[in-house]
């Protein structure tokens, strides 16, 4: 029996699912960070180093009974499903990630189940704040996919919260994102400009570290059943954001502007999320600035990029 397994009375375990990706990872640490005894699974740990154990396991193909056999076996008091499909996957894989792996944890049985869901969930809202009570009306492959998994859990009476997650930044942003597009960019120390599509959006952002928060402060609430929105509460340019990526460089790096073909994408071109019932219901609210957010997001971009300059330097 591992360390992680023998677990003192009264102690409390997590079991966080999608352990290695960018969300994951950072809730990993909140959780250790909080005093929780952490375990994880992911699709792929090659590389991955954490004091914690991580379980090598694709969540979409697994039986319920795998998934519960992994809660039993830690004693897992709640799980976390950070995992799912976002970028670069047909929309039959965001189904079967988003959807579909929700109704395998239900069926699973777990404690008490955390689910991260996303503003994408709600759709084009007009200019005015998005509550829980904003009508949900999702009009990409990822979106309805993601308001499928949120609705298979609140139907289900399982113990647990839909956290409806906006925008997030922050040190190790995905590459594939905007903004980690962007910070790579600056990292590689290209002189060539990054073209990108006009960027007209005002989007919600909110820091990773302090989502993670709110996932450690949902799992030891009571509150169950419901919607509650993670967010940073404003709505900011995207123009105004990537700017100040570039200025926190300091070297001007271009970033060109230009339209892409089929013009503007059916997505949400203002959000601002409404994050008072958090801080009700949960304790919790947004305490990091954008700018430390993007700092650190700069930073780590940075420090990712430096083996590649490195090994590049010695050919």
């Amino acid at each position: 029996m591992s360390a992680i397994e023998r677990r003192p009375d009264g102690g409390r375990t997590v079991l966080v699912l999608g352990a290695t990706g960018f969300v994951g990872g950072h809730v990993c640490r909140a959780f250790a960070a909080a005093g929780w005894r952490v375990a994880g699974v992911a699709r792929t740990v090659r590389g991955a180093r954490t004091p914690y154990e991580i379980h090598e396991l694709d969540l979409v193909a697994a039986e319920p009974a795998r998934v519960a056999e992994l809660v039993g076996r830690h004693r897992a008091d709640v799980v976390v499903n950070a995992a799912g499909a976002v970028w670069g996957v047909t929309q039959a894989e965001m189904d079967l990630g988003n959807r579909d792996l929700v109704h395998r944890l239900i069926a699973a049985g777990p404690p008490r189940l955390i689910q991260l869901g996303s503003v994408h969930e709600y759709g084009p809202v007009p200019r005015t704040a998005i509550t829980e009570a904003t009508p949900t009306a999702p009009v990409t492959p990822y979106g309805r996919s993601k308001l499928a998994g949120a609705r298979a859990l609140l139907d289900s009476g399982t113990n647990g919260l839909v956290l409806r997650v906006s925008n997030v930044s922050g040190p190790g942003t995905s590459a594939v994102s905007l903004l980690g597009m962007v910070a790579a960019h600056l990292a590689a120390r290209s002189a060539e400009p990054l073209r990108l599509a006009p960027l007209l959006a005002h989007r919600d952002f909110v820091d990773v570290r302090d989502l993670a928060d709110a996932v450690v402060a949902a799992a030891a609430s009571e509150v169950t059943g419901r919607v509650v929105n993670i967010g940073g509460g404003e709505a900011t340019s995207v123009r105004d954001l990537v700017a100040r990526l570039v200025a926190l460089d300091g070297r001007g790096a271009g970033i060109v502007e230009a339209p892409v073909a089929g013009g503007r994408p059916p997505e949400a071109e203002w959000q601002r999320m409404d994050v008072s019932l958090a801080r009700t219901l949960l304790g919790w609210r947004p305490r990091r600035s954008l700018e430390e957010s993007l700092r650190d997001l700069l930073s780590s971009a940075v420090r990712a990029a430096a083996p590649t300059m490195s090994a590049s330097a010695h050919r």
